[in-house]
């Protein structure tokens, strides 16, 4: 199966500085890659390299052709404060398929009416984005995203800043998205319990430890992994069919 986007022995960085070297990872259809690692850890320059958005320092990156992407930012990065409704913000994920300057048709919004639909918020299209909830408005700007039709869906920690019922909800939501089939789905999260659950392979990245780890989940999951990206013994125990992460404490227990 040919990757939709892959990276060869990359340095990634800013400004000719490089973070992180020797990372080879290659994105397939369909595929839930979930980069984990500590706020600063490089996560987010990651991403960005893969996407195309920054160049590898060193190494290659290669995709298959024009690679559509459904990107979603950090919701606290979006201003509550656009004067605009639900529906508007989803619209614009349809402005990379009608092009600059082009026309919206009804089309389109149908397309936006169906992805603001997946996302359990149909009913909401006309509601001001300023008056939703948080859980809310992260979904509007995953909507927002599938509108353009993506074959990648890119998320940049999604459920920060959520309570556990709504990181639960919003981790549902894109097990159910990803499991619809036709997207892969590439997100960030500095909390490994939030995609234990949910993503097929998993990536360890912190360039403060020069650590760059990738595999499918459950080799992730062992102790030995685990341990290097949290620097102390960690325990995996499974409560009601889910997985918990455990660093352990200097005196032993979790």
């Amino acid at each position: 199966m040919t990757p939709l986007v892959r990276l060869d022995d990359a340095s990634i960085g800013y400004g000719g500085r490089a973070l992180l070297g020797g990372i080879s990872v290659a994105v397939e259809p369909e595929d839930f890659l979930a980069i984990v690692g500590p706020n600063g850890g490089g996560k987010t320059t990651l991403l960005r390299t893969l996407l195309g958005v920054l160049p590898p320092l060193e190494g290659r990156r290669t995709a298959e052709g024009p690679l559509r992407v459904g990107y979603v930012p950090q919701r606290d990065h979006v201003d509550g404060l656009w004067p605009l409704s639900c529906g508007d913000v989803v619209v614009m994920g349809r402005v990379p398929l009608v092009g600059a300057g082009g026309r919206m048709g009804s089309g389109d919004l149908d397309a936006a009416r169906r992805a603001l639909g997946r996302v359990g918020l149909g009913d909401l299209w006309g509601r001001p984005f300023g008056t939703l909830s948080g859980g809310q408005r992260q979904r509007t700007l995953i909507a927002r995203a599938l509108a353009a039709e993506p074959r990648l869906l890119a998320l940049d920690e999604p459920t920060n800043g959520m309570d556990p019922a709504a990181e639960l909800s919003a981790m549902d939501l894109l097990r159910a998205l990803h499991g619809a089939g036709g997207i892969a789905v590439v997100m960030i999260s500095h909390r490994l319990e939030a995609v234990a659950n949910v993503a097929r392979r998993l990536a360890f990245v912190d360039k403060d430890q020069d650590l760059w780890k990738v595999g499918p989940l459950e080799e992730m999951l062992r102790p030995e992994a685990l341990s290097r990206l949290y620097g102390r013994e960690v325990i995996v125990r499974e409560e009601g069919g889910r997985r918990f992460v455990y660093p352990v404490a200097g005196g032993g227990d979790p």
